[in-house]
Parts: C-alpha cells; sequence; structure tokens
C-alpha cells in the first residue's frame, strides 16, 4: 500500500472567490503531491512500507528523520487542511459549540483566537482548532509540525504556508485568514473530529 494524493472533497473552483481556483490547483496538485510522492520515495523499500501515514510520522518524528517527517507530516496536514474547508459553511453542531462558549465565551471569540493566531504565526506553518479532554484550544505549528505526534485532537486548521495564499492574496496573510474563517470552515468536520475524540486518519 503507498500513500495516495486524496482528491479534494470539492470542485477546484468551489471555493472562489475565497480561494481560487488556481490557487488550489496548484497547492493541491503540485504542493500537496510532491509531499505524497516524497514520502513513497522515502518508505519505498523499508519497513515502513505500506505503513499508514500516522505511523510514518510518528516513526519519523522518534528516529529524527526530518526529512520524512517533513513530506509525511506535510501530506497529512494537506488531507486534514481539505477536509477543513467547504464552500457550505455552517455553524457547529450543539456539542461543539456548547464547548467552545464554555472555553472560550463565544463562538466569535473563538474564530477571533483561531484568526489571531493564523495572522501572528511568524513564517510558514498551521493554525490549529483542536480538542484535549473536552477543552477547546487554538495551537500553531511551524513548517510540517502537526497534532499527529501529540495528544490533542484536531479539529480545523488554516495553512499559513504563503502557497496557500499568495496568488490571491499576495502578503496579505490576514485577508486570507479572514476569507477563510467567515466563509470556508467546515464546522461539520470538526463536529465529528470532536465527537470521535481521535485523530482524523488519512484515507488509504
Amino acid at each position: 500500500m503507498t500513500i495516495t494524493l486524496i482528491p479534494l472533497p470539492y470542485a477546484e473552483a468551489a471555493l472562489q472567490p475565497h480561494i481560487s481556483a488556481e490557487t488550489l490547483k496548484l497547492h493541491h496538485g503540485a504542493h500537496h503531491k510532491g509531499y505524497v510522492e516524497k514520502t513513497n520515495d522515502a518508505t519505498s523499500g523499508t519497513e515502513l512500507a505500506g505503513q499508514p501515514l500516522e505511523a510514518i510520522i510518528r516513526a519519523a518524528e522518534k528516529d529524527g528523520n526530518a526529512a520524512l517527517f517533513n513530506s509525511a507530516a506535510q501530506t497529512w496536514n494537506h488531507g486534514f487542511y481539505w477536509h477543513s474547508l467547504t464552500p457550505d459553511s455552517a455553524a457547529p453542531g450543539v456539542n461543539l459549540e456548547a464547548a467552545i462558549i464554555g472555553n472560550f465565551g463565544s463562538l466569535e471569540n473563538c474564530t477571533k483566537a483561531l484568526a489571531a493566531a493564523a495572522d501572528d504565526h511568524f513564517g510558514s506553518g498551521w493554525a490549529w482548532l483542536v480538542s484535549e479532554g473536552g477543552t477547546i484550544s487554538v495551537i500553531t505549528t511551524h513548517d510540517a509540525g502537526s497534532p499527529v505526534t501529540g495528544t490533542a485532537v484536531p479539529l480545523l486548521t488554516i495553512d499559513v504556508w504563503e502557497h496557500a495564499y499568495y496568488l490571491d492574496t499576495k502578503n496579505h496573510r490576514p485577508d486570507y485568514v479572514t476569507a477563510v474563517i467567515e466563509n470556508c470552515l467546515n464546522w461539520s468536520f470538526a463536529d465529528e473530529n470532536f465527537a470521535r475524540a481521535t485523530c482524523w486518519v488519512y484515507p488509504a
């Protein structure tokens, strides 16, 4: 079993005008595809060949294999990111919303915290909404850093690598972040992750 480039869960133009079809085509078809290929190349003929992506990520971190970790974690992060977006954004479900209100006071405060984390993150990386023991929080990871190697359950993520937004908003990352948070967050996906209370598994 090799790691596959999972398809986008919507058409390339589905998130316009917030994220262009050109950006999604390049982001998914070049960047994500490249990470998948590098992961398969690095694991071919090794004991990690055929292992689930999550196991590869954890093994690479444990072994200090930075090149494999970066490719594998970025493969997973991007798969999770595609599912964190939707052209049909709706409010979170009752249980998740109650948890958000319990930790942030309101959904608005939560999305403001997520936006601030994404806007202020220095350099490349990711802003995550996560749950741990029912507590909802916002974290960031640098470069290929991923919650896969931690204990928190990721609910949603925003990619803040420049390739996620530069064609659309140039160097104005906050414009991209605002557009995503106000129009594209997949709260139904977050509901599923919160209810399951375990880490999303990259599709085989």
